[in-house]
C-alpha cells in the first residue's frame, strides 16, 4: 500500500474536499457524516468507514482511527485544520506502516507527552509500557506476524498498564485541586493540550514517511 496509490490528482481531489468542508464551517465534532458535515474521517470520504482511507487514498485505516481520536479530543479551532493538515503533510507514494509504530513510541516513553512519566520507575507499569515501546522499536514493517509477537509478549496487559497510568493522572488533577470546577477546567485543558501535542507529532511522522522503494 502506497499513499494517494501513486497518484498526485487523488492527494488533490480529497485535499481539495476537506480543505472545501472547513471553509463552509462542516467540519464538526461528535458524527461521522450526515447532511453534508462530519468529522475529520467522514469529511474526507463521506461516510462511516475508515477501511475507505485504505481503498480510496491508499492509507492504512490505523491512521484513520488515529486521525479520528486525536480531532475528536481537540478543540474546535485546531480540529477544523486537523483533516486539511493530516492529508497535507503525506507524500504521493509514501509508504505509511511505521508511522503508527513510531507514534506508539512516542506515546508511551516521550519524557514530555508519553504516559511513562506517569508509571512510578521499576512498578509493574513501567515495566510493561517500556515492553511495548521496546517491541515496537524493533519493527520494520507492520504485520500478522507483528501482531502475534505482540500477543505473545502479552501487549494486551501492557496496554492495560498504560491506559491505568493515563488514568491514574487524570486523577490526580481533582485530587490536588480543591475546586472542583477548577480542577475539571484544569483537566479539559491538559487534554486539549495532550491532543495538540499529538496532532503535531502524527503530522511530523507523516511528513517524515518516504516513498516507497
Amino acid at each position: 500500500m502506497i499513499a494517494f496509490h501513486g497518484q498526485q490528482e487523488i492527494k488533490d481531489r480529497y485535499l481539495a474536499r476537506v480543505t472545501a468542508h472547513a471553509q463552509a464551517d462542516e467540519i464538526i465534532h461528535g458524527i461521522y457524516w450526515e447532511n453534508g458535515k462530519g468529522c475529520a474521517v467522514g469529511c474526507t470520504v463521506h461516510s462511516k468507514y475508515h477501511g475507505a482511507y485504505e481503498t480510496e487514498l491508499g492509507i492504512p485505516h490505523l491512521l484513520a482511527y488515529l486521525e479520528d481520536r486525536i480531532f475528536e479530543g481537540m478543540g474546535n479551532g485546531d480540529a477544523k485544520e486537523f483533516p486539511a493538515r493530516f492529508l497535507s503533510a503525506i507524500r504521493v507514494g509514501a509508504d505509511l506502516s511505521l508511522v503508527w509504530p513510531r507514534f506508539a513510541v512516542w506515546l508511551l516513553v516521550d519524557p514530555v507527552n508519553g504516559v511513562l512519566r506517569f508509571a512510578r520507575k521499576h512498578s509493574t507499569q513501567w515495566v510493561a509500557i517500556n515492553r511495548v515501546a521496546d517491541l515496537y522499536r524493533e519493527l520494520k514493517h507492520w504485520d500478522k506476524r507483528d501482531k502475534r509477537a505482540f500477543k505473545d509478549a502479552d501487549a494486551a496487559d501492557a496496554a492495560y498498564a498504560a491506559d491505568a497510568a493515563a488514568y491514574d493522572a487524570n486523577a490526580a488533577y481533582a485530587a490536588d485541586d480543591a475546586s472542583a470546577a477548577n480542577a475539571a477546567a484544569d483537566a479539559a485543558d491538559a487534554r486539549r493540550t495532550a491532543y495538540r501535542a499529538q496532532a503535531d507529532k502524527l503530522i511530523e511522522l507523516l511528513a517524515e514517511a518516504q516513498p516507497a522503494a
